[in-house]
């Protein structure tokens, strides 16, 4: 188990800083290089667009690969995930700018993202299950949270690159050719990857199953699509409060406040952090306690917190916003730290990869896909305070409140063993 947590940690890590890395740009160099006729609003808008259109990929990259892995099993798709995002990563980082080929730079960013999109919404399914189905039942969520820790690593990874490029280069240089470093460097990192799950097994769950699922999204929709809608209506405020957070707020402190790329990037990255590092002690929590409890718990805080969560990143100083970010992750990880065992557990074995990660991508549709679009218009028609931001991100929050209460708890009941009966 050490061994395989660690191959799937580091392998989604891999696929998270590529769509990641993505983000970063578009919030803060993609729309003048791709957009420059656009006004700055306009641009950023339209960068953000070609953003969404990898969560609207997604949930295609989970039909795709979901069939392969309830036909073919887990590990295939885990390879090729990889190779697709990894190859779709570099090749944005060699599109030439508006300014050499005109719209056409921008028609290709829209392919590559949506290729970007394709990967990892085939990432998740077998990452997620590959661990979920290999762990002992009652140990199952701590096991599968290291997937789930690989979207922050990959995001510190991203970030990080970008801050020290921000830090070295100057803004003449970064726009030049800077920005293009992290997209490479994608390259590398899919060789480490693919290297790093070259060793894993099969599945022993897929390994039992004697009749395979001939469509799987056929049965999913047949049998399953209330539970597709309400995990998808469930998992979109986890992704509406991260893109929030890592993405739209980026873009508006530097755009509207004035606060430097280098101040806002540690800011994110130290919340991020914390996140990744609460990962495994609530998915502890989650084994003892249920994963629904700390699902509706999660919501709950994210409700609450998203109007003070708006109002500390309005004033552009370090801590204040540093608190604000901190506060929504924390909401988030811990509705999302036991995520990849509770959705593999809601759905049969024979169309478990197909089930569970169209329902966790059609959450990121709704809800990573639309906030940071939704939340820039917001902003340009409120005050200082952006508390339409904070209203928006306070009815997903409830939305998915009671998408979670409706959906059963699934931790596995505890084994006991029988006292022996005596005459």
């Amino acid at each position: 188990m050490p061994r395989l947590a660690a191959a799937s940690l580091a392998g989604t890590a891999i696929e998270f800083y590529d769509f990641f890395v993505y983000g970063t740009a578009a919030a803060l160099i993609l729309g003048p290089l791709f957009f420059p006729t656009f006004s700055p609003l306009a641009g950023t808008l339209a960068a953000f667009g070609t953003f969404g259109v990898g969560f609207v990929a997604r949930p295609l990259g989970s039909v795709l690969f979901g069939h392969i892995g309830d036909r073919r099993g887990r590990r295939p798709v885990l390879v090729a995930s990889l190779l697709l995002t990894g190859g779709a990563t570099v090749a944005v980082g060699c599109v030439p700018t508006y300014d050499t080929i005109g719209v056409a730079a921008p028609v290709l960013l829209l392919v590559l993202r949506f290729l970007q999109g394709l990967g990892l919404g085939g990432e998740w399914g077998g990452a997620a299950l590959l661990t979920a189905e290999h762990a002992p039942a009652e140990r199952r969520a701590l096991w599968s949270s290291f997937p789930q820790m690989g979207p922050a690593l990959g995001f510190l990874l991203a970030n990080g690159v970008v801050l020290a490029l921000s830090a070295t280069l100057s803004e003449t240089q970064f726009a030049a050719w800077g920005w293009r470093v992290p997209f490479w460097a994608a390259g590398v990192l899919a060789v480490v990857g693919l290297w790093l799950r070259s060793s894993l097994t099969e599945s022993p769950r897929f390994l039992e199953l004697d009749d395979h699922a001939r469509v799987p999204l056929a049965e999913v929709v047949r049998d399953h699509w209330r539970l597709v809608l309400l995990t998808a209506g469930a998992l979109a405020v986890g992704y509406a409060i991260f893109y929030a957070v890592t993405t739209w707020s980026l873009a508006y402190a530097t755009e509207r406040l004035g606060v430097s790329r280098t101040v806002m990037l540690p800011c994110i990255m130290g919340a991020v952090l914390v996140k990744g590092s609460l990962t495994p002690l609530m998915a502890l929590l989650g084994d003892r306690y249920g994963r629904r409890p700390l699902c509706l718990a999660g919501c709950a805080g994210a409700a609450l917190w998203m109007f003070p969560m708006v109002a500390l990143l309005a004033t552009g100083q370090p801590l204040p916003m540093f608190v604000g970010f901190l506060g929504a992750m924390v909401a988030f990880i811990t509705m999302f730290a036991v995520i990849a065992a509770y959705l593999p557990e809601l759905y049969e074995p024979r169309v478990r990869c197909t089930g569970a990660a169209v329902g966790y991508n059609l959450g990121g549709v709704l809800g990573g896909a639309l906030t940071p679009i939704v939340a820039t218009a917001l902003v340009e028609r409120g005050g200082r305070v952006p508390w339409g931001v904070g209203a928006y991100l306070t009815g997903i929050a409830l939305l998915s409140l009671g998408c979670f209460a409706l959906l059963p708890e699934t931790r596995p009941v505890p084994v006991t063993v029988a006292e022996p009966v005596t005459d």
